[in-house]
């Protein structure tokens, strides 16, 4: 997926109580904004509620500072019968804005779930 001319999903500040030991954004905090837009981009493609059901990859490949506005991208990769695959891609803007980083990606599986939360059919599209 390439970021350049997308809307992110979501654009997030991180504050200082996510901050670890080593003055970074803690993982988990990271982790849990991609899981939101992985989340939001999914129920929209299944018209309906979904669930996280794996992480199948997931690669830091830079910090991200307190400083940093985060921009969360996500694009539905595959679609299977009651499952879909979403991509999730975070950029971190520094320097008010002059510094694009990415810094982090991964590939999340969610599936559809009916109104007793099992999982359902997703339309084709």
């Amino acid at each position: 997926m390439t970021v350049t001319n997308r809307d992110p999903v979501l654009r997030v500040v991180p504050g200082p109580s996510d901050i670890n030991a080593n003055g970074h954004i803690f993982g988990g905090w990271v982790l849990s904004q991609m899981d939101i837009a992985g989340g939001i981009t999914a129920s929209r493609r299944s018209q309906g509620p979904v669930a996280t059901v794996a992480i199948e990859r997931m690669e830091f490949i830079a910090p991200i500072h307190l400083r940093d506005v985060i921009s969360v991208y996500a694009e539905v990769e595959r679609v299977g019968r009651t499952s879909m695959a979403v991509r999730i891609e975070v950029v971190a803007s520094r320097d008010r804005g002059a510094t694009q980083v990415p810094v982090t990606e991964g590939l999340f599986t969610f599936v559809a779930l009916d109104e007793n939360n099992r999982p359902r059919p997703i339309e084709a599209a």
